[in-house]
């Protein structure tokens, strides 16, 4: 009967710890997550335009650029692929995946470089225009401009003031 009783809790304890692999996640849809996404329409489609980068040796060069924007998941995520050629060769390519986060107008910016790079930023909604975060002193600012064109600048914070080394404009194609 000991035995019995010892196998029987064994076989409980067993059981009861496997519960949870066997659960299936939920599948259902996050309106909530939907629904704070959708803010980011604004930027959904194919863009293409050009810009210019200030280089750490100080100089500036030119760039075209191609950006395609478009929700995955029924809406929950957005994915941001854009790619930058100047004089035929490439000189960015990067994907992004922007996800739903804790607080209102929060994101996190999940950014792949064709360099391996890679990383998780915040990101917020601030009057109609999407901030980006990839370092502390650094950020992105993505607005639509009076025109309907997509118009991002990057910013470097030196103490009080944030100086441009990035500004780009495309028209949207699609």
């Amino acid at each position: 009967m000991k035995n019995l009783i010892k196998f029987l809790c064994l076989a409980a304890l067993v059981l009861g710890t496997m519960t949870d692999a066997w659960a299936q996640p939920s599948y259902d849809l996050n309106e909530a997550a939907q629904k704070k996404m959708s803010q980011l329409s604004f930027l959904e489609g194919n863009w293409k335009g050009s810009g210019w980068m200030m280089a750490q040796d100080q100089k500036r060069s030119t760039f075209e650029s191609e950006e395609t924007i478009q929700f995955k998941l029924s809406g929950t995520l957005l994915e941001v692929e854009g790619i930058s050629r100047s004089e035929g060769r490439v000189v960015h390519h990067a994907l992004a995946v922007i996800s739903s986060a804790e607080g209102e107008g929060k994101f996190d910016f999940t950014s792949f470089l064709q360099s391996g790079e890679k990383g998780t930023y915040p990101a917020e909604l601030i009057d109609g225009k999407l901030y980006w975060y990839p370092k502390k002193q650094v950020r992105y600012v993505i607005e639509i401009n009076a025109k309907g064109q997509w118009f991002e600048i990057g910013e470097y914070n030196a103490g009080k003031e944030w100086y441009k080394f990035f500004e780009m404009t495309m028209d949207k194609v699609d």
